[in-house]
């Protein structure tokens, strides 16, 4: 690559960045900038929105719970999606587009068809299981399935996957070993990125939550904004900045060992790896 094209491609990309950059924070200045005016038109600006959060008694319960229910959609769309994909694509290869027909469907349903469909659903779960607000995991589940599967797919076909699990399984591993300790490590980034999408969806779901008459992090922030405009934007901006470092440290979890494996010697002689020892030393 020449020096004229590397100096476009980086300007491209600061370009591409600062655009992004002021699409996303924008925003969110303007809506802190809104949550610090004051009740006059020459009022000075005040932080009084902002010290009032601690004085919502709904909110502590709210995040607790949404971050639960992030969790649980996580870990359970994992559970059923990365081992059906892997089974696919090993056993029933035929089935591959019948699965991702099923994923992407709710995607092209709008949220309110879904709730809908649901409502006589939630209304058995209600009195016969449990009316606790962790049942909207399965909800949820649904909604991040597209998503998600597009992620894990991208994920599988960067991988031989067919070779790999049949050397593991020539060697005595079963299926839940191959699963464990030969696919999830070598498509960690697509599953670091499925959960990270997940999270999102949930942190930042309303209308499931709004029409199944639960109170989630975003629902709370809605009630709030009936009694306080700037409480609720001076909410939501802190809810999108704890989302902001929350994906941050998500993110981050699976560098350091991704990093370390880079920088290990193959361990093969010659030029891809450190020189082998003569013999009889």
């Amino acid at each position: 690559m020449t020096r004229s094209r590397r100096r476009k491609l980086q300007v491209f990309r600061t370009a591409v960045f600062l655009v992004l950059g002021a699409f996303f924070l924008v925003p969110i200045g303007a809506m802190f900038e809104f949550s610090t005016r004051g009740n006059g038109v020459a009022a000075p600006r005040t932080l009084d929105a902002w010290t009032a959060i601690a004085k919502v008694p709904e909110l502590l319960p709210a995040i607790s719970v949404s971050l639960q229910l992030a969790v649980i959609t996580a870990v359970a769309m994992l559970v059923l999606l990365l081992p059906t994909m892997v089974w696919v694509r090993l056993r029933l290869p035929g089935l591959s587009r019948v699965v991702e027909f099923i994923c992407l469907l709710p995607l092209t349903v709008p949220a309110i068809a879904l709730v809908v469909g649901m409502v006589p659903l939630y209304r058995w779960i209600g009195p016969n299981l449990s009316d606790s607000i962790l049942t909207l995991s399965f909800a949820y589940l649904i909604l991040v399935l597209p998503y998600t599967y597009r992620t894990l797919d991208a994920g599988l076909a960067a991988i031989d996957l067919k070779t790999l699990s049949e050397a593991a399984r020539s060697l005595g591993a079963g299926w839940g070993t191959v699963m464990l300790r030969v696919v999830v490590p070598n498509m960690s980034s697509a599953i670091l990125n499925a959960s990270l999408l997940a999270v999102a969806l949930v942190l930042g779901e309303f209308t499931f939550a709004n029409l199944l008459a639960f109170e989630n992090l975003q629902v709370a922030i809605f009630f709030v904004g009936s009694v306080s405009a700037g409480t609720s934007i001076a909410v939501a901006v802190a809810s999108l900045l704890f989302a902001f470092v929350l994906l941050m440290i998500l993110s981050f979890v699976g560098r350091p060992r991704e990093r370390l494996a880079r920088d290990e010697p193959t361990g093969i002689p010659g030029p891809f790896g450190p020189p082998a020892m003569p013999q009889g030393l």
